[in-house]
């Protein structure tokens, strides 16, 4: 396993489609709202939606700006709508593999095969959807990683800060959702989406004394996470709420979810900031 370095804070941002991305931006505004900076962690390691949200925090915009973004229609980013495998036939491949195969490693090079096979958008349409969501002048000066699985080996790969790999190329493979967006080329190798491996990866937090993780996905590997975590530090996760899933919808890569999920973050964020900011501030 590769820990991602030290310090005292480390935020962790997992998947979750672009309602993760929504949810997660509005739960951002309101707990900068309250005084809670989450910028200030001394490293933000974000997987999938939790890519474009960690490079959207560590960025000089303010966590306002990024949720304007999601809820007012005039200035959204453009997304596209899954050309491929809708989520709910992606999760049914996905149960098919794992009941199938008993080795993790095995079945993520089955997902990536999957992922290499099907018939999608060419990498350069979504890669400019992807530079929609992200600032502008690359990686951040705050520290920043996230997390991509090669598509052949099905092993982790962690993009940080200062790596030669361009922050849209990073963020887009690590967002690459199996079966319905296409596998990112970085240096001849095809990666897929870091979730295949994990859905939030917060077992590359381990050391840090204080770890805030934002988790829009279930993750039957975060307890064990956690509990990895707590081993040496102290851990906080934060799961959406009953509204927060109502919001999401069936379908967490239509970009009709934005504003829903979106406000729906920014309310839960708001009942949860005073918590959250004890938390951050130990």
């Amino acid at each position: 396993m590769v820990l991602i370095g030290s310090g005292h804070r480390a935020l962790v941002l997992g998947g979750g489609g672009i309602a993760g991305i929504a949810w997660q931006t509005g739960l951002a505004a309101a707990f900068d709202r309250a005084g809670v900076d989450l910028s200030a962690a001394d490293v933000v390691l974000g997987t999938s939606a939790g890519a474009t949200v960690a490079a959207q925090i560590a960025s000089t915009t303010g966590a306002q700006e990024w949720y304007r973004r999601q809820v007012d229609p005039a200035v959204q980013n453009r997304e596209l709508r899954p050309p491929g495998l809708s989520v709910g036939e992606l999760w049914e491949a996905m149960l098919r593999i794992a009941e199938e195969v008993s080795d993790p490693a095995e079945r993520r090079r089955r997902v990536g095969a999957l992922a290499l096979a099907a018939d999608t958008v060419p990498e350069s349409v979504r890669r400019a959807v992807v530079a929609g969501r992200l600032p502008e002048g690359g990686w951040p000066d705050r520290r920043i990683a996230v997390v991509a699985v090669d598509a052949l080996s099905g092993q982790r790969r962690v993009f940080e800060s200062g790596s030669p790999v361009d922050l849209v190329d990073a963020v887009a493979a690590s967002s690459a959702v199996p079966g319905i967006w296409p596998p990112v080329t970085i240096g001849g190798t095809r990666y897929i989406d870091g979730g295949i491996y994990s859905s939030a990866n917060a077992d590359l937090a381990v050391g840090f004394p204080v770890v805030l993780i934002v988790a829009p996905m279930p993750d039957p590997e975060l307890d064990v996470q956690v509990h990895g975590i707590e081993s040496e530090g102290r851990a906080l996760v934060v799961a959406p709420d009953d509204a927060s899933l109502a919001a999401f919808g069936s379908e967490p890569l239509d970009p009709e979810v934005r504003e829903p999920a979106a406000r729906a973050g920014y309310e839960q964020g708001t009942v949860l900031a005073a918590d959250v900011g004890r938390f951050w501030s130990s």
